[in-house]
């Protein structure tokens, strides 16, 4: 049976909401709810990898577990891969999540379906997208897309392009690409070890590397899209239903 290995990547540097992974929701830091619907996900065993003592101190005393990581890295996929390292030396891991830390009201279920296309196909990474039924998000440069061809397997797209334009042109619908990641562990090695691509620069999406490389992304296709927290705002609408405020 293959073995999956979901890693949280934390730090506290973040430019629109400082300390971000210690905000308060509901009497809990928000990395608390993260690690906290990763484990109810039953995917595999959850860490968290931080550079902060703040965020491992938080972790711990839920008693989950977090890795110290440098504080140099670039990106949360550099950070996953080296706590996967430290974690797994002789690579028992057969697939890595790479589930962002300020999703702290998403659904279980989530990590499972990002799972699944690397269970059942040959892709390399495996990622997640939902239809865009808001008209603003489909202009929306904040709002990644997907491009995508759909395949007969049922709901999944082979990824072509992830942009921040609105794209593809013409009729039909538009996808809002989910920020989560799952790679089979080879997948996680090569993609770390490559150097940033023009067309990642650019768009400043770091998924166009493995794309631009020749790896292949599936895209499971979901029902909702998780609460990103990146700004104040975000926060408060986080907290507001967490407590099932109006």
């Amino acid at each position: 049976m293959s073995e999956a290995l979901v890693v949280i990547p934390a730090r506290l540097q973040a430019t629109r909401l400082p300390d971000k992974p210690l905000a308060d929701i509901g009497g809990k830091p928000m990395i608390i709810h993260v690690w906290r619907r990763a484990v109810e996900a039953g995917a595999g065993r959850v860490i968290v990898a931080t550079d902060a003592a703040e965020i491992r101190d938080a972790v711990e005393q839920e008693g989950g577990t977090a890795v110290m990581t440098r504080a140099d890295h670039q990106s949360g996929s550099d950070r996953v891969h080296e706590a996967v390292e430290a974690l797994d030396p002789d690579g028992v891991v057969d697939f890595v999540v790479n589930l962002q830390g300020d999703l702290p009201l998403l659904e279980p279920a989530l990590i499972g379906a990002c799972l699944e296309p690397l269970t059942k196909r040959r892709c390399d990474i495996a990622t997640l997208a939902a239809e865009i039924t808001d008209a603003e998000e489909r202009t929306d440069p904040n709002v990644v897309k997907v491009v995508g061809t759909p395949e007969p397997a049922g709901r999944i797209l082979r990824a072509l392009y992830f942009t921040r334009a609105t794209a593809p042109w013409g009729d039909g619908p538009l996808y809002h690409h989910i920020g989560i990641y799952a790679f089979r562990r080879a997948a996680l090695e090569r993609f770390v070890s490559l150097p940033r691509s023009a067309l990642e620069k650019r768009e400043k999406l770091e998924q166009l590397r493995a794309l631009e490389a020749g790896m292949s992304i599936d895209v499971a296709l979901v029902d909702t899209v998780p609460l990103g927290v990146d700004t104040p705002a975000d926060l408060e609408r986080a907290r507001a239903l967490a407590t099932g405020a109006p």
